[in-house]
């Protein structure tokens, strides 16, 4: 992890903000389960159904649910299941500048002209493109850009002081910047390479104490109801070595313990955060750089479960 700001040997602390990348989606999931919660959505409803766009080749049964849960199949324009994603990720951004990226029906043009990887429910196929829809979902109920929503539902709510949806180009202090090496090995900012405002897949900032409230707050059921918070926890798909995926958060089992964990990394961006309802314990790692901080998840695991 480098200092917060390197050019001035800023130190972290734990009121750093630092991006969380694809971290981003627990905050997703939580506020479509709050529409839910208010009887204003469900996850049954068809896709189709609430969007007021036209979906091009995305499937008419995709649902709310198999958005929630990586199963709708739908084509991503960031295809995480392929083996090159940095270099598709760096052409990408070289065709659509990331200044560009500040709007939400801005990822529509990249996403249905693209045909379904598989039929609705079939597996499971994390979708950055699945988010973005939900993000949209947010926006047409609330009548709200997907940014506000989440700031004024879950950020100010729970008075998460240091977390937002800053600008690259216009970093608040205490806030950490990202780090890429170039080919020569020099240290650069990742401003050129990651959306110039995050949206409803990834891009939020936040900080380790922050991260401790919200987890806090989920489970002590000042997020959602009861029923609610069940239905968001519980796994809906199985994935492997104990793993699953419930509406927007990672879930573990080993016995008869549980934890729960988000997950984010991007260019200059390295994160996860875990909960370990049990103990009580959070467990957090934001990094400024590219380091993978996921054997260290899996250490938490081993010695917490």
């Amino acid at each position: 992890m480098l200092c917060a700001t390197e050019a001035k040997n800023s130190p972290n602390n734990y009121e750093t903000a630092f991006g969380i990348a694809s971290g981003t989606k627990l905050f997703t999931g939580l506020a479509v389960c709050k529409l839910i919660d208010a009887g204003k959505l469900s996850l049954n409803d068809a896709v189709w159904d609430v969007l007021p766009y036209a979906l091009g080749q995305m499937d008419k049964r995709v649902t709310v649910r198999h958005l929630l849960t990586h199963t709708s199949g739908i084509g991503d324009y960031i295809d995480e299941e392929s083996p090159d994603i940095a270099r598709q990720m760096q052409a990408l951004y070289n065709q659509h500048p990331v200044y560009l990226w500040e709007q939400l029906a801005y990822y529509l043009p990249l996403i249905t002209p693209l045909p379904p990887k598989f039929a609705p429910g079939a597996r499971f196929g994390y979708s950055n493109a699945g988010f973005v829809l939900l993000g949209l979902v947010i926006e047409a109920i609330s009548g709200k850009p997907y940014q506000q929503y989440i700031t004024q539902e879950i950020i100010s709510a729970l008075q998460l002081r240091h977390t937002g949806f800053y600008r690259m180009d216009a970093l608040p202090a205490n806030t950490a910047y990202g780090y890429m090496q170039d080919q020569t090995g020099q240290w650069r900012t990742n401003i050129f390479s990651v959306p110039v405002l995050g949206g409803a897949d990834g891009g939020l900032y936040t900080c380790a104490q922050d991260l401790d409230t919200l987890w806090r707050a989920v489970f002590s059921g000042r997020v959602l109801s009861g029923d609610m918070l069940q239905a968001f926890l519980t796994p809906h798909v199985s994935r492997k070595q104990g793993r699953s995926y419930g509406l927007g958060v990672y879930r573990i089992d080993r016995g008869t313990n549980t934890a729960y964990y988000a997950l984010g990394s991007d260019f200059g961006v390295d994160f996860f955060t875990a909960y370990f309802p049990g103990q009580r314990i959070t467990a957090s790692a934001l990094g400024n750089t590219q380091v993978n901080t996921y054997p260290l998840l899996d250490a938490l695991f081993s010695a917490l479960l």
